[in-house]
């Protein structure tokens, strides 16, 4: 019966996230991820003998790295390339060597501080190191991708996303508000951030969080 409740739960949350908040196609292998692993570490708790589930969740968490590195990129894609170092620590990244990826970004952002690409793929892997919670220095590495890029939304767009898979959807949503109180009403961007802000204040509606 336990199993029942767990899955239930599972699908609402993800339905919450991809078609109350839209979040990225991009985004929903990451979110996914994160679902699955809370039943897989249930699942060999409760049954530690099972074989074979540690490799399929390596394999998964693999294409979900990948993912969450693509999804950043799709949204620096300005016609030029990133700098080498960010370009060398998304390889450690896809692979999920998320320490090794933040030590390569150290030295992108000590070469050029206003690196917003860096500083945001930097939050990322330290978010992923601490097994999806945002540490300090994780919001270190997002608050000067914030700072160097202020009017680009990919670092409070990935800093929102973060925390709702941390489980602070409050959190998600002071940040995008914020976001959204920033913009340009020219923005190209803005529209959407509107129907995502929309769709999380109807999830927490619906949720009875305040």
């Amino acid at each position: 019966m336990s199993w029942i409740l767990l899955i239930g739960l599972a699908f609402v949350a993800f339905g919450i996230a991809a078609y109350f908040l839209d979040l990225p196609r991009q985004v929903w292998a990451i979110f996914g991820t994160a679902l699955a692993l809370g039943m897989a570490g249930y699942a060999l708790q409760g049954s530690p003998q099972q074989p074979g589930a540690p490799a399929s969740l390596t394999d998964q968490q693999s294409e979900n790295d990948v993912a969450l590195v693509d999804a950043r990129r799709a949204m620096f894609d300005d016609g030029f390339p990133p700098s080498r170092f960010v370009t060398i620590s998304d390889g450690f990244a896809r692979k999920g060597q998320f320490e090794d990826a933040a030590g390569l970004l150290k030295g992108a952002v000590e070469q050029n501080p206003k690196d917003a690409e860096a500083w945001l793929a930097m939050g990322l892997a330290l978010t992923e190191h601490a097994d999806g919670q945002v540490s300090p220095a994780a919001l270190e590495a997002f608050s000067r991708s914030i700072e160097a890029r202020p009017s680009h939304p990919g670092p409070g767009y990935f800093l929102g996303v973060a925390y709702l898979r941390a489980g602070d959807p409050l959190r998600t949503r002071a940040i995008w508000a914020e976001m959204l109180a920033r913009t340009p009403t020219e923005a190209p961007w803005r529209s959407d951030l509107e129907m995502r802000l929309g769709r999380l204040d109807q999830a927490l509606a619906v949720t009875g969080t305040e």
